[in-house]
């Protein structure tokens, strides 16, 4: 993959010597990196601020009118450096650059490296679940845009996003440290998909399929619009027939139907709410760090009434120690809904085999020319 270095000052060099004669050893890189050698002076956002160097001002882009200078220089310069960065070659931050080299990471290296964190920590396991998630969950199947392709949720503009409060400042973060080791050969989208899916293995689930190949957007202008998420609770507080609409509308919209639906719900037998985060408080079953049906047979068996407490409208069990969300409870409100909550109470290996396709499907929606990997 190419520094930024490479991509303006080979852009520059290009455009120098256009009018006269072409250089071959710059010409390739031109119609990909134009738009960022000659952007406004700004610099793109750092994959997340609490990893911002104290040298970043440093690393400012070069202005326009040091770009005009540049190009009033002469052709011959231009052409004897065309090869080589210059001297002050300007590096693109880290967090930034596009991962995901033809060669490819040892992806059972990296599995390695995220299970023995995960082992390290049982507690950052459903985290990691959730981040692969909500990297693939923005997809769009009529704009056909969102997904997991560009492992864009690295952005703040996306880590800004309601629904992926907390992720910024936990998993995210937790990750930095395995790209750092694989560098350019291991992009930022197919190292959070592959921690889902190792997470959910290590933490007592199945073993997904998982494919590698996806390529890291180099910028923000990537991230989707808010709201693409599902919430816990729409239209009038606690359950009701507008929050299955809800999740019916999130997920039709990525390409999945009711059974679908209800099997990546299931994910929701790992972790739990924080009142920082998202403002719910508390973990869905007894047992939040495995992956297990539990969720489904606490939602036919418990007792859910609503918790009385100053935060949002929640669901409680009697012994006051479990919640469910609105848009939980619904999924035993919808009878179309409440027909596989009913079968993957009863058997879990048809829920393991059910989640295992949705979760596949889930994290390549939004990529292209994919290679199935081994990895466990």
């Amino acid at each position: 993959s190419l520094r930024y270095s490479d991509i303006f000052f080979n852009t520059s060099c290009v455009t120098m010597i256009l009018t006269k004669f072409l250089s071959s050893c710059v010409l390739s890189t031109l119609l990909t990196s134009e738009a960022f050698a000659f952007s406004p002076i700004s610099r793109a956002p750092i994959a997340n601020s609490a990893l911002r160097s104290t040298s970043d001002d440093a690393n400012e882009f070069t202005g326009v009118d040091s770009r005009r200078a540049f190009l009033s220089s002469s052709a011959a310069i231009a052409l004897a450096a065309a090869c080589a960065p210059p001297a002050n070659a300007i590096k693109l931050p880290f967090g930034l650059g596009g991962g995901g080299g033809s060669a490819g990471a040892d992806y059972k290296a990296v599995a390695d490296d995220i299970a023995a964190m995960i082992k390290a920590d049982p507690d950052k396991g459903p985290t990691l679940v959730r981040l692969a998630w909500h990297s693939s969950g923005t997809y769009d199947k009529m704009s056909k845009d969102g997904g997991s392709g560009g492992g864009t949720i690295r952005f703040t503009e996306e880590l800004a996003h309601g629904g992926n409060a907390g992720l910024g400042s936990t998993a995210v973060v937790w990750m930095e440290d395995i790209k750092k080791k694989y560098g350019d050969s291991l992009s930022y989208a197919d190292l959070y998909t592959l921690g889902g899916v190792v997470a959910i293995k290590e933490l007592g689930g199945p073993t997904i399929a998982w494919s590698s190949g996806r390529v890291d957007a180099l910028d923000p202008s990537a991230v989707t619009p808010d709201g693409r998420l599902p919430n816990a609770d729409v239209g009038p507080a606690g359950t009701d027939p507008d929050d299955a609409t809800h999740l019916r509308t999130i997920f039709n919209r990525m390409g999945f139907d009711d059974q679908e639906i209800v099997a990546l719900s299931g994910a929701h037998a790992l972790g739990r709410c924080h009142t920082t985060a998202s403002g719910f408080d508390g973990a869905w079953t007894p047992t939040p760090t495995s992956f297990n049906n539990l969720y489904f047979s606490l939602l036919n068996t418990v007792n859910w009434t609503k918790r009385d407490w100053s935060g949002p409208f929640q669901y409680e069990d009697d012994g006051k120690k479990l919640m469910m969300l609105p848009t939980d409870l619904v999924l035993i409100k919808d009878d179309k809904f409440k027909e596989f909550v009913d079968v993957y109470a009863k058997d879990q290996a048809k829920f393991f085999a059910d989640f295992s396709k949705a979760f596949n499907k889930l994290e390549e929606l939004g990529t292209s020319n994919l290679k199935a990997t081994e990895w466990a």
